[in-house]
C-alpha cells in the first residue's frame, strides 16, 4: 500500500502508540539509544511548548516535533514512547516522570556518546547555542559502577558528526580516530554483555546544506569516507552481532532517485533544508516556502533530517531486522513440501494391494495451503502449492510390496507486514517398501530432493513506497520416515483399527545467496540447515462401506526434538565483510495430524482415491487435498 502525504507525516507519530499486540515481531527486550542529535528523543526542554523535549528535526502543524529514527523503530517494534524517551532529561527530573531509554544527546562527540556509557551522562548546551557548555543534568552512564547491559536488548548507536562540526576532525588520521572512538562505545556494551548493536555510518557531511557548494565539500566527503573506514574495520573486530547501516549510500539513493521516495526531484535537496535554520530555505516546501511540506525533503536545517529523511532510516533499519523473521521460513516451506509428499506416499498405501507379482502404478494431483503464525522472532505467512506425483509399486510375495515415486511441488508464500513472496519448487523422489503379516503391517520410505528457490523477493517499507530485494537460490532434502502398526481385528473384517508408532527424520539445507541488486538495502545471507526428528504415534483406521468402496482415516500426535530458535547469518552487500547474526523462526515442539480419504474401485484394477490431509501445531497449520488413479496391471 502506498502511502498519502498526510499518511506519511503522522506515520512517526503513530508508530510511536503501536502497542507490543499492534507491533511485528520483536525478538528484542527493550531498545537502548547512544548517539548525538541525529537519535535524541529530547534531553533539551522545548521552551517554546508544544513537544516536553526539543529535538533536532522539524516540527509539525501543532508545534510538536518530529520523532527521529529510533523512536519511530522502537514504536514497529512495540515498545511504548515512555521507554522510547530521553534518559538524562530536566523536564523528566522537575516533573518526576520516567526516564526513557534513549541516551542521545544533541552535540555529543564521540568521547561524550562513550563517556554516556561507561562513566557519566550530561544534557549539556552544545557549542553555538545559548548557554553552551551549561550542563542541565547529568547521571551515571549507562554502564557506570559496574552495571551490566541487558544481553537481550537492541542497542542503537550514532555518532561522529560533531566531532567535524566542533573542529575535532580535521585530517585523516583525526578522521579514523573519531571513527575508532565511536566504535570504542561498541566494544564498550559488547563488554557489557549486549549482543546486538545497531550502528550508523556517519552520512557524507559534504551533501548537507551547511557544506554543500562550499570549498568543504569535497574534503568533508573524503573525511567522512575515512571516518567510516575506521569505523567499519574496528566493528568486524568485536565479538557481538553489529548491524551496521550503510545510511551514505542510502542518502545517496534518495538523492539520485527523490521521486520514489516521496521527495521533490524538481528541487535541490542538498542546497536548501525546510526550517531555513543555518541554510537555504526551501522557496517551494520549506517553512515559509510556498506549499510548506517538510515530507518533500530530506534536510530541515543545515545537518538534520526532516521527518522524511528520519522515516527512511527507521524503515531501513527494520527492513534488516525483519529479513530473518521471512527468510528462516525457507527451510520451512521445503519440511512442508516433504511432508505433503509424504502424506502422498501414506495415502497411496492405503489402496488395495495388487496381486503377487503384479505391478501397481499411480498418479496423483493436489493441492496444499499453509499458514505460519506470527512469532516473537518470525513473521506471519500464507503459502499456496499445488503438486504432481507418480509411482508405481511391485508385489514380492504375500507380505511385501516395494516402489518408487517422484513428485514435483510447487510452493508460493507470502510473508512479513509488506507480503514479501518466496518461491519454491521441490522435485523429491522417495523409494517405499511396506509390509503386512498377520496383524502386524509397517511401512517406511526414504526420499530425496532438489530444492529450487526461485524469484525470492524480500518486500518491506521504505519511505512512502515499497522497495523490494530479489534473489534466488538452490537446496537440498532428505527424509526417511516408518511406521509399524497392529491391526485389531482380523483381515477378513469389514474394518480395521490398527494403532501405530511412527518415526521421522528430514534434513533441508538451504544455499547461501545475495539479492541482486547492490543497493544499500540488499541484504546477502549464509547457508541454513534445518533438521527435524519426530516420535509419534496414532490410529489407523477404515471401513469398507460397499464392496467397492472403502474410507479409511488417520490421526497421530507427533513430538518434534529438533525445536531450537533458527539463527540467520547475512550482511549488507555494500559491507560484505561485516556480517552478524539474528534471530527467526522456532520450530513447533508438538504436532497433531490427520487425513480422511476414500477409495472406489471402478474396474477390476483400476481404483480412484481421495484424500484430505491436516495437520497442525501451535504457529502452523498445513492442510491439502488430493486425487488420484493407480491401476494394476
Amino acid at each position: 500500500m502506498r502511502k498519502t502525504p498526510f499518511l506519511y507525516s503522522a506515520l512517526g507519530i503513530l508508530a510511536l502508540a503501536c502497542s507490543q499486540a499492534m507491533a511485528g515481531p520483536s525478538p528484542y527486550s527493550s531498545l537502548i539509544v547512544f548517539g548525538d542529535s541525529l537519535s535524541d528523543a529530547g534531553q533539551f526542554p522545548d521552551l517554546t511548548g508544544g513537544t516536553p523535549g526539543m529535538r533536532f528535526t522539524n516540527r509539525d502543524a501543532d508545534g510538536n516535533y518530529a520523532p527521529v529514527s529510533p523512536m519511530i523503530l522502537g514504536g514497529r517494534l512495540g515498545f511504548s514512547g515512555t521507554a522510547l524517551g530521553p534518559s538524562t532529561s530536566l523536564t523528566n527530573q522537575l516533573q518526576g516522570t520516567p526516564d526513557g531509554n534513549n541516551w542521545a544527546v544533541g552535540g555529543y562527540t564521540t568521547q561524550q556518546i562513550l563517556d554516556s556509557i561507561t562513566d557519566t551522562s550530561k544534557a549539556v548546551i552544545p557549542p553555538g547555542r545559548p548557554g553552551a557548555g551549561v550542563v542541565l543534568r547529568e547521571r551515571d552512564g549507562y554502564l557506570a559502577n559496574g552495571l551490566r547491559a541487558d544481553p537481550n536488548a537492541l542497542y542503537y548507536l550514532t555518532g561522529g558528526g560533531n566531532d567535524f562540526l566542533q573542529g575535532l576532525v580535521n585530517s585523516p588520521a583525526t578522521a579514523a580516530a573519531a571513527g575508532a572512538r565511536l566504535a570504542a562505545s561498541a566494544q564498550a556494551l559488547q563488554q557489557g554483555g549486549a549482543r546486538y548493536i545497531m550502528v550508523w555510518l556517519l552520512p557524507d557531511l559534504g551533501q548537507t546544506p551547511n557544506f554543500s557548494g562550499t570549498p568543504q565539500q569535497g574534503p568533508l566527503s573524503q573525511l567522512s569516507g575515512v571516518f567510516n573506514q575506521s569505523l567499519v574495520s574496528q566493528l568486524g573486530q568485536i565479538n557481538a552481532e553489529i548491524i551496521p547501516l550503510n545510511i551514505p549510500t542510502l542518502l545517496q539513493e534518495a538523492l539520485t532517485s527523490p521521486a520514489q521516495f516521496g521527495l521533490a526531484a524538481d528541487q535541490n535537496l542538498v542546497g536548501t533544508c525546510y526550517s531555513g535554520d543555518g541554510c537555504v530555505g526551501n522557496p517551494v516546501y520549506g517553512l515559509n516556502g510556498t506549499t510548506p511540506d517538510p515530507t518533500r525533503l530530506l534536510f530541515n536545517d543545515s545537518v538534520h533530517p526532516t521527518i522524511a529523511g528520519q522515516q527512511l532510516i527507521a524503515d531501513y533499519a527494520y527492513s534488516i531486522l525483519a529479513a530473518p523473521w521471512e527468510l528462516t521460513l525457507l527451510p520451512e516451506i521445503a519440511h512442508a513440501s516433504i511432508r505433503a509428499h509424504q502424506d502422498e506416499l501414506r495415502n497411496q498405501w492405503q489402496t488395495p494391494w495388487q496381486a503377487v507379482g503384479q505391478w501397481q502404478a499411480f498418479v496423483a494431483t493436489g493441492g496444499q495451503d499453509l499458514d505460519f503464525g506470527s512469532q516473537r522472532s518470525a513473521a506471519s505467512g500464507d503459502g499456496r502449492g499445488y503438486n504432481l506425483t507418480l509411482g508405481g509399486s511391485y508385489r514380492l510375495d504375500d507380505a511385501w510390496r516395494v516402489g518408487l515415486a517422484a513428485g514435483v511441488y510447487r510452493q508460493k508464500l507470502e510473508a512479513g507486514q509488506d507480503d514479501s513472496d518466496y518461491k519454491l519448487d521441490s522435485y523429491l523422489a522417495s523409494a517405499f517398501a511396506q509390509y503386512r503379516q498377520d496383524r502386524w503391517w509397517a511401512d517406511a520410505a526414504l526420499t530425496a530432493g532438489h530444492l529450487d528457490y526461485r524469484d525470492l523477493k524480500r518486500t518491506f517499507a521504505l519511505g512512502v513506497n515499497d522497495r523490494s530485494e530479489k534473489g534466488d537460490t538452490d537446496g537440498e532434502a532428505w527424509a526417511v520416515t516408518g511406521r509399524v502398526g497392529y491391526n485389531l481385528a482380523p483381515e477378513s473384517s469389514h474394518w480395521q483399527l490398527a494403532p501405530f508408532i511412527s518415526a521421522d527424520y528430514a534434513r533441508v539445507k538451504v544455499d547461501g545467496y545475495d539479492e541482486k541488486s547492490g543497493r544499500s538495502t540488499a541484504l546477502g545471507f549464509d547457508d541454513q540447515e534445518r533438521t527435524s526428528r519426530r516420535l509419534g504415534a496414532g490410529l489407523l483406521g477404515s471401513v469398507q462401506v460397499l464392496p467397492t468402496t472403502k474410507l479409511f482415516a488417520e490421526v497421530a500426535r507427533e513430538h518434534e526434538f529438533e525445536d531450537d530458535q533458527q539463527d540467520l547469518r547475512m550482511h549488507l552487500t555494500s559491507l560484505p565483510a561485516n556480517d552478524f547474526t539474528l534471530t527467526g523462526y522456532t520450530p513447533h515442539s508438538n504436532l497433531t495430524r490427520a487425513s480422511l480419504g476414500v477409495s472406489h474401485e471402478l474396474v477390476p484394477g483400476l481404483n480412484l482415491r481421495g484424500n484430505y490431509n491436516w495437520r497442525k501445531s501451535d504457529e502452523l497449520r498445513q492442510q491439502g487435498v488430493s486425487v488420484a488413479l493407480s491401476l494394476d496391471f
